[in-house]
């Protein structure tokens, strides 16, 4: 028989004292480590709720995480499998990683290409996307000021780089009314460099008559985690946006994304702040899964470290398990 093993860590680190979650300022962001171990194979996963966002807290996901590995490493045959259905997201997804690499099912490649997100100058984003090969893809995050507001700069990127895409987030704050004005401000023929706004509407419904009338294409981000979603292709609808912390395990998110190319819908794997672990373990699984589309993982730039293990061409200084920010979780 052999031995199974397994290690967990808590981690917190500095974040950027400007970030905001919904209502909420995110001082440090906080998560699990997992380490198992099978004979000679090892896997690593990170588990880490997002505040405002996931469901369970930090100390649920503790809690619960604990009891399956107490499970997990008494079992008596290496080939015993564990079901992770009826975990909360974050832990079935941090689990699923550490089994997937565990047992090498993960490419060792990673999609590291970001669409870097935007602040309305175009000089300064000109500068970052020079830097990156491929296609010019940024990103805004709208919403947040008045709609012309966001219009007017998005037009302005769109006028000013002229092979540039852009991807919109507006978290489903505007009304109808709001994103009509917000498409006001949008030449139509900058529309269709527009590759999709997440949920710019408070309903699926709205956002639907939203895309029609100005012919925008949508992505749907929060609906996607809402219980009566599925796929389904639909005139309008370029994208679906996939968080696999919020989501669940490695295995239902893959479903989902097969399930979206079945339909021709395109999938974009995105972050949920997690650290630069987590990051590269997304950046896997969108080369496996999505090759040909840029992942929404630009955010370990809002952090002060990377953990465990390096960002490819980050600066920022990279800590072990011996650092400050992480402490083993005894038993």
């Amino acid at each position: 028989m052999t031995n199974r093993i397994f290690h967990l860590y808590q981690y917190a680190i500095p974040v950027d004292s400007q970030l905001i979650l919904r209502n909420r300022f995110l001082k440090k962001r906080e998560g699990l480590f997992v380490q198992i171990k099978c004979g000679e194979h090892e896997g690593w996963g990170e588990i880490a709720p997002l505040p405002e966002f996931s469901q369970e807290t930090l100390e649920q996901a503790k809690e619960q995480t604990v009891q399956w590995l107490k499970k997990w490493e008494q079992a008596r045959s290496a080939n015993q499998k564990f079901s992770l259905q009826g975990l909360y997201p974050s832990v079935a997804f941090g689990l699923s990683c550490a089994l997937a690499e565990m047992e090498g099912e993960l490419v060792q490649e990673g999609n590291y290409q970001v669409a870097p997100l935007c602040y309305g100058d175009p000089d300064e984003l000109y500068d970052v996307l020079n830097q990156i090969p491929g296609e010019k893809v940024a990103k805004i995050k709208v919403g947040m000021y008045e709609a012309n507001r966001d219009g007017m700069i998005a037009d302005m990127l769109l006028e000013a780089i002229p092979d540039l895409y852009l991807r919109l987030d507006a978290n489903r704050s505007w009304t109808l009314s709001k994103a009509q004005l917000f498409a006001k401000y949008v030449k139509p023929e900058h529309r269709s460099r527009i590759q999709f706004l997440e949920e710019p509407c408070k309903t699926r419904e709205q956002s639907r008559i939203f895309a029609e009338h100005h012919n925008i294409a949508i992505a749907w981000d929060e609906s996607v985690r809402e219980l009566d979603f599925f796929v389904q292709k639909e005139p309008h609808l370029a994208a679906i946006i996939i968080k696999p912390t919020l989501m669940g395990s490695l295995e239902y998110c893959v479903q989902l994304i097969e399930e979206a190319h079945r339909h021709g819908i395109k999938v974009v794997i995105s972050s949920s702040i997690e650290s630069s672990l987590g990051l590269t373990q997304l950046a896997r699984i969108a080369q496996q899964y999505t090759p040909n589309v840029i992942p929404g993982l630009d955010t370990l730039n809002l952090m002060d470290y990377q953990l465990l293990r390096a960002w490819k061409g980050s600066q920022l200084p990279l800590l072990g398990l011996d650092s400050e920010f992480v402490h083993k979780i005894s038993f």
